[in-house]
């Protein structure tokens, strides 16, 4: 059987964790696979429990983390090589930048037969100043010649990495959309709809509108409460804005409001709603998602934004910055709308059709499911990476091992 050792730069909500975790549970019986990831950002929501449920337990590197400091980068550097001396992996596939420079660079020292990297996003735009993002792009331009392959989540992307930013050949790059496990967001739907809009105090002809994400600069929450401010005065139907997450940002989302003159509450802290509010992470995001009518991304870079997948498996029509991958993700005019890059009144027009068309809420969101049950289950992506593997397994003349 085949060894894959997967590792990942840390366990935070998001795309990343979903894909290493279902290909660590998934690929089983025929691959055997040990996953490695490093520790979680302050402010951030730790998604372990994902691998709880799924009895994944992985091993800890806790000198793996985000900032780039030379002493411990070096101390996860060598722990990962002591790893592959150990569990001998045939495939060693990387998640996400930290971990992708130091297991492709530990890797190719060991000589593994197959390095694999998969960009779940990049840093190449919106991220940092000019100087700092060119030398991030050169290292991975590095990075990518000790890789056999470059694994990109969307067909948009594959052309950023290899045309706009030249990470590496067309040729090396193979596209394996990410897959999740979607039937909860269908599960006991109408339960689930009455227990969110009870909590969280939703009359039954409030549209509720949901972000849900990191309150990170890279999100761009002002926009989204910048929308929400014109909104309100261009509308008369009811509604309600639900920021769920949590992250550097709250203080500053929060002063955002007051200089917006947006009442809003913390309802993770027991204040009663207005018109915006603030819930912190909610784990069960299936629950909120069913008590949602409407969600919002806003962001000036994505790959393959698990809110928005998740929010058309719930049947929720979407509205998002038109960014990164999210083309690949949202049918614009039928699953939802997309608008430019940080620009409010786009944003706003499309909330207002929505708000004031729930035909079209109910089109759109029963489009939105089939989409998303179509292309993005986790089972295809369990298919497609079992057969990158062994493809590239075979290319190395790999004889399975007994």
């Amino acid at each position: 059987m085949p060894k894959v050792l997967r590792i990942i730069n840390r366990l935070n909500i998001g795309g990343p964790t979903f894909n290493a975790a279902y290909l660590t549970k998934f690929l089983a019986p025929e691959f055997e696979t040990l996953l490695v990831s490093g520790t979680i950002d302050d402010g951030e929501a730790s998604s372990e429990y994902i691998l709880q449920e799924l009895g994944i337990q992985p091993i800890y590197i806790p000198e793996m983390q985000r900032p780039i400091r030379p002493w411990k980068d070096r101390k996860a550097y060598l722990k990962i090589q002591q790893i592959i001396k150990d569990f001998q992996p045939d495939i060693v596939h990387t998640h996400a930048a930290k971990a992708g420079a130091l297991g492709r660079l530990a890797a190719h020292a060991a000589k593994v037969p197959v390095i694999l990297h998969t960009f779940h996003g990049h840093v190449f735009h919106s991220y940092f100043n000019p100087l700092v993002t060119h030398a991030f792009i050169h290292i991975e331009r590095f990075l990518a010649k000790k890789s056999t392959k470059i694994v990109a989540i969307s067909n948009l992307q594959k052309k950023e990495l290899a045309h706009d930013f030249k990470i590496c050949h067309e040729n090396q790059i193979a596209v394996v959309p990410n897959g999740f496990d979607l039937d909860r967001f269908q599960q006991n739907y109408e339960q689930k709809r009455k227990f969110f809009r009870e909590k969280y105090q939703i009359p039954k002809d409030t549209v509720a509108i949901g972000i849900i994400g990191r309150l990170a600069p890279i999100k761009n929450h002002k926009l989204f409460l910048q929308a929400i401010a014109k909104l309100q005065q261009l509308t008369a139907v009811p509604f309600k804005a639900y920021v769920i997450g949590d992250g550097e940002l709250r203080l500053t989302l929060e002063e955002k409001c007051n200089q917006l003159q947006l009442p809003f509450a913390r309802m993770d802290k027991g204040e009663p709603t207005q018109l915006v509010n603030f819930t912190s992470w909610i784990k069960e995001i299936d629950v909120a998602n069913a008590g949602l009518d409407i969600v919002v991304l806003t962001s000036l870079n994505e790959g393959t934004p698990v809110s928005l997948v998740e929010a058309q498996a719930a049947a929720n029509p979407v509205v998002s910055t038109n960014v990164g991958g999210v083309a690949d993700v949202v049918l614009h005019e039928k699953t939802g709308f997309l608008t430019p890059s940080n620009e409010v009144e786009p944003l706003v027009n499309a909330l207002k059709i929505l708000i004031e068309n729930p035909q079209l809420r109910e089109s759109m969101g029963q489009q939105g499911k089939k989409f998303a049950f179509e292309n993005f289950g986790y089972q295809r992506l369990i298919k497609d990476m079992a057969n990158l593997y062994k493809e590239l397994l075979n290319q190395k003349k790999f004889k399975t091992k007994p």
